[in-house]
């Protein structure tokens, strides 16, 4: 697998070219910095590493400034919006990514776990892998109806975890605005699975 930038109307449609330079650049430098990792976990695959980014104060303010900036100015006018009520992260790099854009944003976050690992009431969603099914978690009540939603991941593959989240925040009366993901692999065609527009940063083929 290769990596390359991800196509121009995969960036700000209503950004200034000066803007839409600097966000190329921003995904230049950062697909700079990921590891890759043939063969892992399985013959055949390019795993790319989002640690390092986290290894550098530097380049994590890029990325999140770099997904404030593509919120604000996508995200929420394209909504007719003024600001998101959840942030909700998937088990496991979610948990690093969603957090400090929750708080960017002002807005709340919460998690989706593997089965068993929620305490109290939770809505439940299985989903397909590779090899066979896994269940997704949230607690219940953790977002309101009505409120605005946004999921975010390291990486879309084949799409089944994210979808799971959004079965989950649909169970909680809400419906997710936007999927924003650092990797995409578009070729497997993950985000037609979604009920909402999707955003990656770095492209793979």
């Amino acid at each position: 697998m290769s990596t390359h930038l991800v196509p121009a109307a995969n960036f700000e449609e209503a950004a200034s070219a000066a803007e839409s330079n600097r966000a190329k650049a921003d995904v230049t430098y950062l697909r700079s910095l990921l590891g890759e990792y043939p063969d892992f976990p399985q013959p055949g695959i390019v795993f790319l590493d989002i640690f390092p980014i986290f290894r550098s104060p530097f380049a994590l303010e890029t990325l999140f400034t770099h997904l404030v900036h593509h919120i604000t100015t996508v995200t929420l006018p394209r909504n007719r919006l003024s600001s998101i009520d959840v942030v909700v992260g998937l088990d496991a790099r979610g948990f690093l990514l969603g957090p400090p854009l929750a708080l960017r944003l002002h807005a709340a976050f919460v998690p989706v776990r593997k089965k068993g690992k929620l305490p109290g009431e939770c809505v439940k969603v299985e989903y397909e892998k590779e090899y066979g099914t896994d269940m997704f978690e949230m607690q219940a009540h953790s977002i309101a109806p009505g409120q605005s939603v946004i999921v975010i991941d390291d990486l879309i593959a084949t799409g089944g975890s994210a979808k799971a989240a959004g079965e989950l925040v649909g169970l909680q009366g809400s419906k997710v605005l936007e999927y924003l993901f650092v990797v995409g692999l578009p070729f497997l065609k993950g985000h037609e699975k979604l009920d909402a527009p999707a955003y990656w940063m770095v492209e793979g083929d």
